[in-house]
């Protein structure tokens, strides 16, 4: 049957995420750090407000940009939080989730060939969703030396006749690092320099702890080239509802409108009622979810560090990505055998590109319950090897 697949379809890598879930799927008492998603449920007035939308018979379709009324909200929360002003008419397209929204950003500006600056590590999807456009991505490294932060040398060394753009996603998944205004200032430079776009992937802005987010729309002479995307996924709880949106200029939006209305038709017109009610009301709700991330981030940073997993702080997103050079092992083999010994999922640092190489991905976006059960279980994986001392994790919970 293969022969009737395309070979952009053949060649397209599957996913080093899901591997990690399937194999802990076929076992009992696994405890994961794995899944990307908040552990909170939607809040109950955001759940009340799809609800309500339903049993008001609003089952149909909305306007293909999505519903005006949340356009307009979107545009309204920007201006407010960044000072930047989109018309909701023609500057901001609302999504199925950042995923549609990173797929249409690409494709309206990619020729067959055309090559993409994609800073690593990074999510999954950035370099696959390049390729499925028809471009070229060229993989940028960062590393723990710096925080992960990538730099305009880095970018300027891989620019070449082909680049079209520059693709950023902070804060990051999987690192939680924040971009550095000194550093965004250098990204840029290099855009301004070369003619290109940025497409800045900004789906955990409002997750910070003790840093700024700085929307990179907002850097001098950025808006007239930057494709921002964000959504309601992370910040709100609302991974399953799928709602992201677009802000950029009008012939960037225009554009990816016509692959949209053909594509998509509409973002889920529930999620977008719900989406609305979350814009209005659901300050609170965001920053007490904010609060308790900020709690665990310390808890598992503080554990990881006392087990001699180096990992710097993270200041974004609700990941944090120890060091296993301790350990000797390479990040597939550790997070296999540990997931076989101890029952504890980890999603190794290689899935989200080279630069992951001896990192792993921790979400704390699961229950200080589990964190502490998955900090003594790697205490048990590495006390077994004679790594540390049985007694390093004692004062954990502490």
């Amino acid at each position: 049957m293969s022969r009737y697949l395309s070979r952009s379809a053949q060649d397209l890598r599957p996913s080093g995420i899901r591997r990690y879930f399937d194999i802990a799927a076929t076992m009992d008492d696994v405890v994961t750090l794995g899944i990307g998603e908040p552990d909170f449920v939607t809040p109950a007035h955001i759940v009340d407000a799809g609800l309500q939308s339903l049993r008001e018979g609003h089952t149909g379709y909305t306007s293909n940009a999505g519903a005006y009324e949340l356009r307009a909200a979107i545009a309204a929360q920007v201006e407010k939080r960044y000072g930047l002003r989109y018309s909701p008419d023609d500057e901001v397209l609302v999504t199925v989730g950042v995923s549609e929204a990173l797929f249409l950003a690409l494709k309206i500006l990619l020729d067959p060939g055309d090559e993409v600056l994609v800073v690593e590590p990074c999510f999954v999807a950035n370099p696959a969703l390049v390729e499925t456009a028809g471009g070229a991505p060229v993989m940028v490294p960062t590393s723990a030396d710096n925080d992960f932060q990538v730099t305009g040398a880095e970018l300027e060394a891989r620019v070449t006749s082909r680049t079209k753009a520059i693709l950023i996603s902070y804060p990051s998944n999987p690192t939680g690092a924040v971009l550095t205004r000194e550093n965004m200032l250098q990204v840029a430079e290099v855009a301004a320099k070369h003619d290109l776009v940025v497409i800045s992937d900004e789906i955990y802005e409002r997750l910070v702890y003790g840093a700024e987010h700085i929307n990179f729309a907002t850097l001098p002479n950025m808006a007239e080239r930057t494709i921002v995307l964000s959504g309601m996924s992370k910040s709100y709880a609302m991974t399953g509802w799928r709602i992201g949106y677009v802000t950029a200029p009008a012939p960037f939006t225009e554009a990816m409108y016509k692959i949209h209305q053909y594509l998509i038709m509409s973002a889920p017109t529930t999620g977008q009622a719900a989406s609305l009610q979350a814009i209005r009301s659901g300050e609170d709700d965001v920053e007490a979810m904010r609060r308790e991330y900020d709690r665990r981030r310390r808890l598992i940073v503080n554990g990881f560090n006392q087990l001699g997993l180096t990992c710097f702080e993270p200041r974004g997103a609700f990941y944090a990505f120890p060091s296993i050079a301790i350990t000797g092992m390479d990040d597939e083999s550790f997070c296999e055998t540990l997931l076989a010994e101890q029952r504890l999922a980890l999603i190794p640092g290689s899935a989200f590109g080279d630069s992951g190489r001896g990192f792993v991905r921790a979400s704390y976006a699961t229950s200080e319950a589990n964190i502490l059960e998955a900090l003594h279980r790697l205490e048990r994986f590495l006390s077994s090897r004679g790594l540390i001392q049985p007694s390093a994790a004692a004062a954990i919970a502490v």
